[in-house]
């Protein structure tokens, strides 16, 4: 009961690198996902290792911020020190002239803790505006097939080059919605990714549905545009001098304000009518090639069954042949036992035509024998 309750409740605490940095800073955090141990009321000291998800890589372009507004006279050791309690960073770049910088943490969290932390901190009297910096590898990918994942995403587009984050994006109820981003590493892999996807066709199924590549439009929805940011030009006056209100009907603002929303009506008829032929489109075009997959696994059948009537075709006279062949042996075998057989009966009838003349000769020597006294 104590444990969650613990876990609703806003809890202090304190964050330390492993190198026991003694720069300490309390923040307000809701969740630690399972960090925070010890009682309630307690503020943690948590070691900073600790911030990062499971199977989460490290350093990957989603860990790189922005950081402007700095001064001109920074070193390089003043700003890592404004970031040494978030770990080591593996990238820092400082472009003095322009007062902006770049820094790489290890983990996502760590980079939305440093955020959140310095985001607006003084620094020589300028305020420093800290944003995640732009991710200048990353596709959006569009025509996905509803049984991708982000694992098949990710194995399919590390052919081009090492993947930091492949992600299929699903609406609020898990569907997928046919579209996801991928996250290089480096900008050398998606531009490859990009003009291999745009001069072939890339399939990731067995259906021959191409996935549709195109750079990926980065959009800050996090900070968005705080007024403190906005240019205070002549624009800007003229425009604000109206606070928010309804026009009234019958007035100038109302006529064309009525006129805008109209325009804006018809582009979403526009919009919907258009979309509506993509839909007829692609479901006749499914339908077309369901039709020719048909069609051609009832071509591939028949040239299967041609396959085998001709591989029948061909064992019949493999076997036709083979009969021949030994009905051929059989008749030489049976004429060389004839011929044997015949050799033997005139060697049998010379035999006895020998036996029968010693026989004949016998007696008559017998009775010449008896004529002398």
């Amino acid at each position: 009961m104590q444990s969650n309750q613990m876990n609703r409740n806003l809890k202090q605490v304190k964050i330390e690198n492993s190198q026991n940095s003694p720069h300490k800073r309390d923040y307000a955090t809701a969740d630690l996902e399972g960090a925070m141990t010890g009682e309630e009321g307690e503020a943690l000291t948590v070691d900073i290792k600790n911030f990062r998800r499971p199977g989460e890589k490290a350093y990957t372009q989603r860990c790189r911020l922005f950081v402007g507004n700095l001064p001109t006279d920074i070193t390089e050791q003043d700003f890592k020190k404004l970031f040494e309690k978030y770990g080591d960073p593996s990238e820092i770049f400082i472009n003095r002239d322009r007062g902006f910088g770049f820094i790489r943490l290890e983990t996502r969290t760590l980079a939305e803790i440093a955020k959140a932390e310095l985001d607006g901190t003084m620094m020589r009297n300028r305020p420093l505006r800290i944003r995640f910096a732009t991710h200048g590898a990353a596709l959006t990918v569009r025509n996905l097939s509803p049984v991708v994942s982000n694992e098949l995403l990710e194995q399919a587009f590390s052919q081009f080059g090492p993947v930091e984050r492949a992600i299929v994006i699903v609406d609020d109820r898990g569907k997928p919605t046919g579209k996801g981003y991928v996250e290089f590493a480096a900008k050398p892999a998606a531009r490859k990714a990009l003009e291999r996807c745009s001069d072939g066709a890339f399939l990731l199924t067995s259906s021959p549905h191409p996935v549709i590549v195109e750079p990926m439009e980065q959009f800050d929805d996090e900070d968005g545009l705080p007024e403190k940011l906005l240019q205070k030009n002549t624009q800007y006056h003229k425009e604000r001098e109206q606070p928010p209100r309804f026009a009234q009907p019958g007035t100038f603002e109302f006529e064309y304000a009525s006129r805008w929303k109209a325009l804006d009506e018809m582009e979403k008829q526009q919009r919907d009518q258009v979309d509506r032929n993509i839909r007829e489109a692609k479901e006749k075009l499914e339908a077309e090639m369901e039709a020719a997959r048909h069609e051609h696994q009832l071509m591939l059948m028949r040239q299967d069954l041609m396959r085998r009537q001709e591989e029948l075709r061909r064992l019949e006279e493999m076997r036709n042949q083979e009969l021949q062949k030994r009905k051929q042996i059989e008749m030489r075998h049976e004429e060389e036992r004839r011929r044997r057989e015949e050799e033997m009966m005139r060697q049998r009838e010379q035999q006895d035509e020998m036996r029968r003349r010693q026989e004949g000769y016998k007696p008559n020597y017998i009775d010449n024998m008896t004529c002398f006294p």
